[in-house]
């Protein structure tokens, strides 16, 4: 199919195609406001449904932010039209103050988060939303204005994760018009937003573009193309990643890494951009954002050797060491506070470390190691230390109800306890 021809949505073969990804699921979660494009995905989704031999069981979302004062009754709208379709809604509000900023944003992922909640009460573990071909292209433009890396270009993904929560976005290579007249054909009568056409916000600019860019060319399938080939040229570069990564990177039980920084540099700076955010992502405790313009100035002073002394980033303590770099947790972020450790059971710990108490026992704990001295370290571990001490003071330490400690960083003395550094 054309990538500028929008699906046929009365055909009983596309819609199978569309769900596919979640036709296992035993239920399926349904993001809808009362826009024409969430109730078009309502419409589709309990047509597919009903074709289903065993059809998963649909819950509808709907989320009242307390934004607008007709939000309440846009609700109301919802839960009566999935009622009339035979379907399970469940209407959500959002108490928290709105922020003064960022108000898109904020709405955003408190409606992934209060969704997330009424899902893992209902045994709903994917949501599906109405993201379509020009929320693609919104997406892409304004990922491409603020200067993203390939990763950001290929747009959004038909299935993701977003504040911990599975979507799946089925009717991105579709165009809104076909929806809205979809809905409209039911009887139905849409919701309008205002904030739609509100330009103080950047995403609506980009909307209002769109008819003047389309008329260059640069249309909603034309933006879906480019979408699709920024996402196998990422996948090209995964792989790459993938290899050099597996090659170059030695994490040590503290949760440091090291790699050459010749083999590094030499690397093309688009897969060594990579493989240094791998590694900072990994050691830093997966913060985010990305911060891809960081990146690439970091990885341009390591090959032009003008790498500050003692550089930090993500989270991350970085250094050149005769002819390697050294990567360690930055001490001063933000660590754990101490964790009690239940019997039989397992946390991870700052995003690094999977700490498991495989016995029965009550009242261990883990906690940054803080302050061990060196000498009494390689006492412990048998062996010299030579990683740098931030990755000391930031390794979790495991300790008993006596103070006696079972693990220290990846190594466990104590068959109570095992610990796992996580490097994927």
């Amino acid at each position: 199919m054309s990538a500028s021809v929008t699906p046929d949505l009365a055909d009983a073969d596309t819609l199978t195609r569309l769900f596919a990804p979640v036709a296992g699921e035993q239920a399926l979660g349904l993001a809808v406001s009362g826009g024409p494009d969430s109730l078009a995905l309502m419409l589709l989704a309990q047509r597919w449904a009903v074709a289903q031999a065993q059809p998963p069981r649909l819950f509808v979302y709907s989320l009242d932010h307390g934004l607008r004062p007709e939000a309440a009754s846009e609700v109301a709208m919802v839960l009566a039209e999935a009622e009339r379709l035979g379907l399970t809604a469940r209407g959500l509000v959002w108490e928290g103050p709105a922020p003064e900023t960022g108000v898109l944003e904020a709405a955003r992922l408190a409606r992934y988060r209060i969704i997330g909640e009424a899902m893992a009460a209902d045994g709903v573990t994917v949501l599906a939303t109405g993201h379509h071909r020009g929320d693609q292209a919104e997406t892409i433009l304004m990922r491409l204005a603020h200067g993203s890396g390939l990763d950001g270009l290929k747009g959004m993904t038909v299935l993701s994760q977003v504040e911990g929560v599975k979507v799946f976005r089925p009717l991105l290579d579709v165009e809104p018009q076909t929806l809205a007249k979809l809905v409209a054909d039911a009887g139905m009568v849409p919701a309008q937003d205002p904030s739609n056409h509100d330009t103080s916000y950047e995403r609506v600019r980009w909307r209002q573009l769109l008819p003047a860019l389309a008329a260059e060319g640069l249309d909603g399938g034309a933006i879906a193309r480019f979408a699709a080939r920024m996402a196998e040229a990422d996948l090209a570069l995964t792989q790459l990643t993938d290899a050099a990564f597996a090659e170059l990177v030695v994490f040590d039980g503290f949760g440091a890494a090291s790699l050459p920084l010749a083999t590094l540099t030499a690397l093309s700076p688009a897969v060594g951009r990579r493989v240094l955010s791998r590694v900072l992502t990994i050691v830093g405790g997966r913060q985010r954002p990305r911060a891809l313009g960081q990146v690439e100035r970091l990885f341009e002073q390591l090959t032009t050797d003008t790498l500050p002394r003692g550089a930090t980033l993500l989270g991350a303590v970085i250094r050149v060491k005769g002819d390697g770099l050294i990567v360690a947790r930055e001490p001063g972020r933000v660590l754990p506070e101490e964790r009690a450790l239940s019997p039989h059971s397992a946390l991870v710990w700052d995003e690094r470390f999977r700490i498991a108490n495989l016995s029965g026992e009550a009242g261990l704990v883990a906690a940054a190691t803080d302050f061990f001295p060196r000498h009494r370290l390689e006492e412990v571990l048998g062996f010299k230390v030579t990683t740098p001490a931030e990755a000391i003071r930031t390794a979790p330490i495991v300790r008993d109800a006596s103070g006696a400690v079972l693990s220290l960083g990846g190594w466990s003395f104590d068959d109570r306890v095992t610990v796992e550094l996580l490097v994927d």
